[in-house]
């Protein structure tokens, strides 16, 4: 029997399989000068996994004049592009709609103490 690779046949339990992962590398990031990661944070607006394994991020920053402005995007790109059966990857900023605390999880809300 052939053994066929995930990585080059998409189906919907690979592509789950692979949003997880995704999910899973961007959790690993956090902004400096927050104990939350970026994800919690509501930093996260889009995650587009397209054909081949190609891979689209829309997030934001907590403000534009962020210090960590190039930092975490790049961050994030690198954490992604680790993950076995990735092709392409690009990491979008936007700031419409503008970064607001309400877009933050429950738990990082808890974690610093707005809850």
């Amino acid at each position: 029997m052939d053994e066929v690779s995930t990585n080059t046949i998409k189906t919907p339990d690979t592509e789950v399989n692979l949003r997880d992962k995704v999910l899973a590398a961007i959790k690993t990031v956090y902004d400096p000068e927050i104990p939350v990661d970026i994800y919690e944070l509501g930093l996260i607006y889009e995650i587009n996994i397209f054909p081949v394994n190609n891979v689209f991020i829309l997030m934001t920053l907590t403000s534009p004049s962020c210090p960590s402005a190039e930092v975490i995007p790049s961050e994030v790109e690198q954490k992604i592009k680790e993950i076995e059966g990735i092709n392409e990857v690009k990491v979008e900023i936007t700031f419409d709609p503008p970064y607001s605390q309400d877009m933050m999880s429950e738990a990082a809300k808890l974690e610093l103490g707005f809850m």
